[in-house]
């Protein structure tokens, strides 16, 4: 039982500090992650038999069967009513680690993340994929809570959500929303796909889609009159959009390319830095996909999005790197962090530098928003 209290005691720190990460691992203090920087608590450096009896006390007993098996497992659980936690167990050198991820109970409003506004005229349409994407622990899962938050409080809508594991819990409030959990509702993503395609679903969030079969019927769903929102772990409009077609064999690309320019309808891509003086920020890129854009994937000229972009501020679109100026141009952000996330570097630092000069190559939309994860 003092176990029991020891990871109680952990949280209750995560949750009193507002950090976003815990991690225990043996052969040192438990370290949590604050405003984006590791920081190691002043307790007790962990044994083995300390990140083991910690693992036992939160883990469910299919999930230490699969650690077991596959030397790692996944699970989301409840603090309370403090918060949830995403948790993921995995074995090192033989011995537990873990990593617990802090999911806000609380919504945050697209104005308080910064949100292009564009986001908002998107995901009211009747149809299409609409996909949300950047690194591992970007906020790509708050961004899209807060865009199924928004929906649920305003569209009589059905929407269903697919899950590993589940996070942000969905009340019914103008929408009726049903959460699908990989491995305990639902064997897998495509299966979920194909049977909620059944269910009369207005929106369909799709957690992950990390292979060519969750892919195919994500866009086909978004095909056949859904609006399906998705997750990849890309950098940038453009990568994502190679990224999908990349996935399928050679033999099938050109049919592929029809059927995205077809069901794309915008994507968010994001990446989330430290802000000063503390606290986090997300810099976003946005492609809202046009007749013109639409043709370009159709025609296999991805290699031209980014500078369709750069022309398509009146559609509500920005590039990542003008994001990122925008944020070190405002003082929100270092400007070590800004060039570190953008997708290319040195034109950004040379950008950064004829600022500093007081040349400026056009004038910015600079209404970025703070967002504490």
């Amino acid at each position: 039982m003092a176990r029991q209290l020891q990871i109680d005691k952990l949280l209750e720190t995560v949750c009193r500090e507002n950090s976003s990460d815990l991690h225990i691992t043996v052969g040192q203090p438990p370290v949590v992650r604050s405003g984006g920087r590791l920081i190691q608590l002043e307790t007790k450096t962990l044994t083995k038999e300390d990140t083991t009896s910690l693992m036992k006390s939160i883990t469910p007993e299919r999930n230490q069967q699969e650690l077991q098996e596959l030397g790692g497992t996944d699970f989301g659980f409840a603090y309370g009513d403090q918060a949830r936690f995403r948790v993921a167990v995995f074995k090192q050198r033989g011995m537990i680690a873990m990593c617990l991820r802090r999911i806000p109970s609380e919504f945050l409003t697209f104005e308080q993340l910064g949100l292009p506004p564009v986001v908002r005229e998107l995901i009211q349409r009747t149809r299409g994929l609409f996909l949300v994407t950047g690194p591992t622990g970007c906020g790509k899962t708050t961004s899209l809570a807060s865009m199924v938050n928004w929906l649920n409080h305003n569209m009589d809508h059905h929407i269903i959500t697919l899950e590993d594991p589940i996070e942000y819990y969905h009340d019914h409030i103008k929408a009726t929303i049903n959460q699908r959990e990989v491995g305990v509702d639902v064997p897998s993503f495509p299966e979920a796909l194909r049977r909620s395609l059944r269910m009369d679903p207005d929106v369909i969030l799709v957690g992950e889609m990390r292979d060519l079969e969750t892919i195919q019927a994500a866009i086909t769903a978004a095909e056949t009159g859904h609006v399906v929102f998705g997750t990849l772990h890309t950098t940038g409009a453009q990568g994502t959009v190679d990224r999908i077609i990349d996935v399928f064999p050679t033999s099938q690309q050109e049919q592929v390319r029809t059927q995205l320019a077809n069901a794309i309808i915008g994507i968010l891509s994001q990446a989330l830095l430290p802000r000063k003086p503390k606290g986090l920020v997300a810099a976003y890129e946005m492609l809202v996909v046009t007749s013109a854009i639409s043709n370009l994937i159709r025609e296999g000229k991805t290699f031209r999005i980014n500078s369709s972009i750069q022309t398509g501020r009146k559609f509500g679109m920005i590039l990542l790197d003008d994001s990122l100026f925008n944020l070190w141009k405002n003082g929100l952000c270092d400007e070590h962090d800004v060039i570190t996330r953008s997708n290319s570097p040195g034109e950004l630092r040379v950008r950064i530098e004829r600022a500093k000069r007081g040349i400026f190559d056009d004038d910015e939309d600079d209404d970025e928003d703070e967002y504490d994860d």
